[in-house]
Order: C-alpha cells, then sequence, then structure tokens
C-alpha cells in the first residue's frame, strides 16, 4: 500500500500575538476556537494515525487571507507538509500575492466560497478579476481547491474549461446530495464533471457521513464515483480537526467506507493522487 497522505488538515496556532485571528467574513469557525490544533499536534496525530504526509489547508474562517501560520507551520516539517493558503483573487495584486507566498513556500491554493461561517456564494468563481490569478496557477503549477456547493458547480465547469492546465480540486467533493442512492440522480451535477480531466475530488468525513443516510451506501456510492472519474483523480483529506473525531478514527471510518473498492484504486485515493497534485510530498 503507498504512504497514507492526507490532503486537507488544519493547524490553528496557540500564539495569537504573533498569528493574530482575522476570520473572513468576519465571523470566526467554532471548531478553530473549540478544537485547535497546533502542527505540533497535526504531527504527533499523523504519527497515531500512520499518515505518512499531509497538504495542509489554511483555515480561511480564522486567519483570512494571512497565510503566515500554514507556512510557518509546514515549513518545520518540510519533509512532511506542504502548504495550501488563499488569497483574495478578485484584487488587482493578487499575482504578486501568489508569487510571494509561493516563495514563502506555498504549493496550492483555496477559493472559499462559503462553509461553516457563511452560506455558499459562487459569484467569486466566475469573476473575470479573478483570471490572472487563474493564468498564474496554470504558469506555476499550482492546483487550486475549490470549497462550494452544488450551486457553485456551473461556474466551476467553466474554470476548469477556461483553465485546463490548472488542476482544480473540489472540496468535499461539492458537497453532493447523495440521500436518493443508486443511481445517484440528485449527484447528476457532481457526475457531470467527470469529462474534464482536469477536475479532482477530495473525499472527506462529510461524504463517508452521508452515503450512511437514507438509500445511500459506501458500496453503491464509490465505485459509481471511480467509474466516472477514476480512482486517479480522487483524493482523502481528513478535515481533521474541523470534523469531530480523532485523526485515526477518522481514517478508520474512510478505509472502511472504501473498502469496497479495489487495492489499486485505495493507493491512489489514500496516496497517489496527492502526491501527483503536491509533488513535494511525494
Amino acid at each position: 500500500m503507498t504512504s497514507i497522505v492526507d490532503i486537507h488538515p488544519h493547524i490553528i496556532s496557540d500564539d495569537e500575538t504573533r498569528y493574530p485571528p482575522a476570520p473572513l467574513f468576519g465571523k470566526r469557525s467554532d471548531w478553530s476556537k473549540e478544537r485547535p490544533t497546533t502542527v505540533e499536534t497535526l504531527i504527533a496525530a499523523m504519527d497515531e494515525a500512520g499518515v505518512a504526509k499531509a497538504a495542509v489547508v489554511h483555515s480561511s474562517t480564522t486567519y483570512g487571507f494571512d497565510n503566515s501560520y500554514v507556512v510557518d507551520g509546514c515549513a518545520k516539517y518540510a519533509d512532511r507538509l506542504v502548504a495550501v493558503g488563499s488569497v483574495d483573487v478578485l484584487q488587482a495584486d493578487a499575482p504578486q500575492r501568489i508569487r510571494e507566498w509561493v516563495g514563502r513556500g506555498l504549493a496550492g491554493l483555496r477559493l472559499f466560497t462559503g462553509g461553516s461561517t457563511k452560506e455558499f456564494d459562487p459569484s467569486e468563481l466566475d469573476d473575470a478579476r479573478s483570471f490572472p490569478a487563474w493564468e498564474l496557477c496554470g504558469e506555476l503549477g499550482l492546483p487550486m481547491c475549490i470549497q462550494t456547493g452544488p450551486i457553485g458547480l456551473p461556474q466551476v465547469t467553466a474554470l476548469a474549461k477556461r483553465f485546463p492546465n490548472v488542476a482544480i480540486i473540489l472540496d468535499h467533493l461539492g458537497r453532493p446530495e447523495v440521500s436518493d442512492g443508486a443511481p445517484y440522480a440528485a449527484a447528476q451535477g457532481l457526475f457531470d464533471l467527470a469529462p474534464l480531466t482536469n477536475i479532482y475530488l477530495k473525499l472527506t468525513p462529510r461524504i463517508f457521513a452521508d452515503v450512511k443516510k437514507e438509500k445511500a451506501s459506501a458500496q453503491t456510492f464509490f465505485p459509481r464515483v471511480v467509474e466516472a472519474f477514476g480512482a486517479q483523480r480522487m483524493a482523502w483529506g481528513s478535515n481533521y480537526p474541523t470534523s469531530t473525531g480523532t485523526l485515526p478514527e477518522i481514517l478508520a471510518t474512510a478505509q472502511a467506507g472504501l473498502a469496497c473498492l479495489s487495492e489499486a484504486d485505495r493507493a491512489w485515493i489514500f496516496g497517489k493522487t496527492a502526491q501527483k497534485l503536491y509533488p513535494a510530498l511525494a
């Protein structure tokens, strides 16, 4: 089995003087106050869970567009961690900001259009002011994570077509509705993305919980996703500590949910896809 790689943990500093909270949209997420996890705590959790490496995602709901802690924290463990950050892509200086953060170690970007502290607003995704930032991502080989719900999938589609050289990673699979069960007609918007080969899917605790509800099941949903996208475009992310539970518990839930897949497919989802997206983790 390939080394396990996590592409969606978060870290929060315990030094608010050096790293002052300044949450996006003005409201700090509850989890970042209740379950703050420093980079040292993350490394200890990874060791306990048997996770070799991780792409650590900046907490926009704690620090806004200040990626200082995620880049500094990952730099302390550069053999195991890479940083994924956020910039305001609507600002004219966004390409300059991206280059500056990349100079400090940033390995990928994330667009946060909503979530725990705000309703989803996909208008930023198709705003032409963001296009220079996207073009730079293609030039620098930076993957772009997008946090959105089904409402934003038309914009994701347009971006994937406009910027085919940018790997787009859909956080939480774009939060599809799966409770109707196989053949998952309510999630058709997700499956419609499959022909766009630069779109990747991030499998997090949210989907592993959703496939246990009503008519859904892991055994019918995940093979359907693999059939559509291929395991080479799917990667596991713990969402630790945003999601409740220890990292070993979160990983065990994912492994149980994907037990219906082949060993080769699981090797991609738990490691090889992540290493393709973030070569520094290889």
